[in-house]
């Protein structure tokens, strides 16, 4: 499983993680496949937001995981994910992100799981915009 995600990824070339700190807190990562987008708003009752967007709609499954493969590698998972009406956008909120953000700045690769879907997420560059997201409004890291 680790050479196809380093064989899928090694054919797309890599777009940068970018951060931004208004209107709200947020790190971009926008690919040809997937765009990431995580954000914190402290004005919502769960300020923190997970949103992954796809040319096609995900599969309607019962839960939603990250893996991240490299120095911290772990896999994190939820059944509390939503669907956008055109089934395309896969949001997670949650009052911590903690995990998802070491995880996005600690290791090298990155695979978004929902049913039998995988989709690799090159993590390079990504430590510095978690980083901004971090300090951006005094953020906690967990």
């Amino acid at each position: 499983m680790r050479a196809l995600l380093a064989l899928a990824l090694l054919a797309t070339p890599a777009q940068a993680w970018d951060f931004t700190p208004t209107p709200i807190c947020t790190i971009l990562k926008d690919t040809p496949t997937l765009q990431i987008r995580v954000t914190y708003d402290p004005a919502q009752a769960q300020p923190y937001a997970i949103t992954l967007t796809r040319p096609d709609p995900w599969p309607a499954t019962d839960s939603f995981g990250l893996r991240f493969e490299g120095p911290m590698a772990m896999t994190i998972g939820t059944d509390r994910h939503q669907l956008s009406n055109d089934g395309r956008t896969l949001t997670v909120t949650d009052t911590g992100f903690g995990n998802v953000l070491d995880g996005l700045a600690l290791n090298r690769i990155a695979a978004a799981l929902a049913g039998d879907l995988l989709i690799p997420i090159d993590l390079t560059g990504a430590r510095p915009a978690v980083e901004a997201f971090r300090a951006c409004g005094e953020v906690p890291s967990a």
